[in-house]
C-alpha cells in the first residue's frame, strides 16, 4: 500500500489508524522526508544525509558496544558509522523504543552481522544510498520483501500539512541482512 493512504494514529507515529493493521515509519532530515509502510508487521526507517557526523567517534565511544567500537575505530570511516547509526535508529523505531538506554539493543558487527534483542527470527534490515542520503529500513518479514517506501520533497517552512508529490527514485540495497537474535 502506498504510504499516502495511511493515516498515523495520534501520539503513535508507527501505527496507521486507517487502514487498520498497517504500520508505518517516518523520517526526515535536511530537506528530504521518507515514509515506509508494511501490513501488520513492525517497520522502522531512518534517513540521514551522507555528509553528516564529522565527529562520529565521540558518538561511538559514548553509545556503542565495545565490539562495535573496536571494529568501527579500526575501519575509521564515517560512512560505515552512518550505516550503523541508521540501522540502530530504524531498529528503535521498528521495536517502538526511544533512543535513551536502547542503542545497544542492536549490535552491529564487522561486515554488518546484525544481532538484536527480539525473540522473533524474521527481522530484516536493508540499507541504500539515494539522492545524497543514506536510507535504512528494519522490518519483520521474509527476504527479498522490500517495504513500500516513498520519498517526499521538503515540507513548507511553516510545516503546514499539504500534499506533496513523491519523488521518483531508484535504489539498490548496499546490504540486506537478517537480524539474528543476540544471546543474553
Amino acid at each position: 500500500m502506498a504510504p499516502d493512504l495511511c493515516c498515523p494514529v495520534s501520539g503513535r507515529p508507527n501505527a496507521s489508524g486507517t487502514p487498520e493493521g498497517w504500520r508505518l515509519s517516518l523520517s526526515h532530515s535536511q530537506g528530504l522526508s521518507a515514509c515506509a509502510t508494511l501490513s501488520g508487521s513492525p517497520i522502522g526507517l531512518d534517513l540521514e544525509p551522507c555528509q553528516r557526523h564529522a565527529q562520529w567517534q565521540k558518538v561511538v565511544k559514548r553509545w556503542f558496544s565495545p565490539v562495535e567500537q573496536e571494529w568501527l575505530f579500526r575501519e575509521d570511516d564515517s560512512n560505515t558509522f552512518l550505516k550503523v547509526w541508521t540501522l540502530k535508529e530504524a531498529w528503535l523505531k521498528a521495536t517502538g523504543r526511544g533512543i535513551a538506554g536502547n542503542l545497544q539493543t542492536l549490535e552491529v558487527r564487522k561486515n554488518f552481522e546484525i544481532y538484536g534483542d527480539q525473540p522473533e527470527q524474521d527481522w530484516q534490515a536493508a540499507c541504500c544510498y539515494i539522492e545524497g542520503y543514506l536510507l535504512t529500513v528494519v522490518y519483520r518479514g521474509s527476504r527479498p520483501l522490500w517495504p513500500e517506501i516513498t520519498l517526499l520533497e521538503p515540507p513548507p517552512r511553516d510545516f503546514a500539512l499539504v500534499d506533496t508529490e513523491p519523488m521518483e527514485a531508484y535504489w539498490e540495497p548496499l546490504f540486506q541482512r537478517t537480524i539474528r537474535r543476540k544471546s543474553p
